[in-house]
């Protein structure tokens, strides 16, 4: 239920992307649209999607059917009447059960952000202090606000609206009413939305979490920063660490640290743990590698670790992931 070719991609989603690359591949057709920080899409699922975490803030509100939902939070059903919230960098995946059909708004970062800034502007010096105010106040990243049908029914003439006015991209004569339309639908949700003071559950994550990197709508300025995600990618497997990394693009370990948090909005070897967990969910569904294998494989060398470390990022053990990913209904893979 909760995403429909999204975040949880369609059917085997790519693996990391920037928010423009993400909202151009979910464009009708899969007609490139141009960036914009509010976009709107219905669609209907009828297979199983695999976990993958994308760069936007998500909201999915189902409409028809039900389906089982695998994040950070374990796994849980979701219905008519829920709405799934999905902060940026969360990986999710989800079963449909016959089918769901789900209207998803995909929301820009930093839009978001902007608009916490002026609803606190008397609390908040900049915009810097919105984004530690936003992570401190909205730190469960997956969350399942139940509204009920009848709450929830009312929001879909503005859910109808938003996807007329993005099927044909961005057009700034229409930004405001897509804003308005945007705000009356917060104005709904956000009370059901669980906030908390401070960061005390096992999902609510710091930078050093695993969470996806925070990409930006263009590369990061900084060629070593580049370079350095290049490297992580192509060679995720190997024996990668701080002092190697900056080492490999000429920087100093906290030089590298620094512009890597900067640009990504997480740490190398959170964003390397992220690249791991994905391509084991990978090896467990597409081969009959055993954990520890698939572990070794993927460049963890303890069992043990990397079954925490998996579990943390997709929110199940690996044996409960390839237990569901080859169960003919409720499989999430």
């Amino acid at each position: 239920m909760a995403r429909l070719r999204n975040r949880l991609g369609g059917g085997d989603p790519p693996r990391q992307r920037p928010i423009a690359e993400t909202l151009k591949e979910t464009a009708v057709g899969d007609r490139c649209v141009s960036f914009a920080p509010i976009l709107a899409r219905t669609r209907s699922v009828h297979r199983p999607v695999a976990p993958v975490a994308y760069d936007c803030v998500k909201l999915i509100f189902v409409r028809h059917g039900s389906a089982i939902l695998i994040s950070e939070f374990g796994e849980k059903p979701v219905k008519v009447g829920d709405v799934i919230a999905l902060a940026a960098n969360t990986l999710c995946g989800s079963e449909p059960e016959d089918s769901i059909t789900v209207t998803t708004l995909y929301l820009d970062r930093d839009y978001i952000i902007d608009q916490v800034f002026w609803q606190h502007a008397a609390l908040l010096t900049d915009r810097w202090d919105a984004q530690e105010f936003v992570d401190e106040l909205y730190s469960e990243p997956a969350q399942i606000l139940s509204l009920g049908e009848d709450r929830a029914g009312m929001l879909l003439p503005w859910l109808d609206e938003l996807v007329g006015l993005s099927l044909d991209g961005p057009s700034p004569e229409k930004f405001y009413r897509m804003q308005a339309l945007l705000f009356a639908v917060l104005d709904v949700i956000t009370p059901y939305v669980k906030t908390t003071a401070v960061r005390r559950s096992p999902t609510q994550r710091k930078s050093i979490r695993p969470g996806m990197p925070r990409h930006r709508r263009f590369a990061p300025l900084r060629a070593e920063v580049r370079r350095a995600v290049a490297l992580l990618r192509d060679a995720p497997a190997e024996r990668w660490t701080l002092d190697r990394l900056a080492d490999a693009v000429h920087l100093s370990p906290a030089q590298l640290s620094r512009v890597f948090v900067d640009a990504y909005g997480k740490t190398p070897l959170a964003y390397l743990t992220l690249l791991r967990a994905e391509e084991m969910a990978r090896l467990l569904r597409e081969t009959e590698a055993t954990v520890e294998q698939a572990a070794r494989e993927v460049g963890w060398s303890s069992r043990n670790h990397a079954a925490r470390l998996f579990r943390q990022c997709v929110g199940v053990s690996p044996g409960r992931y390839r237990k569901l990913s080859r169960e003919p209904r409720r499989a999430v893979a």
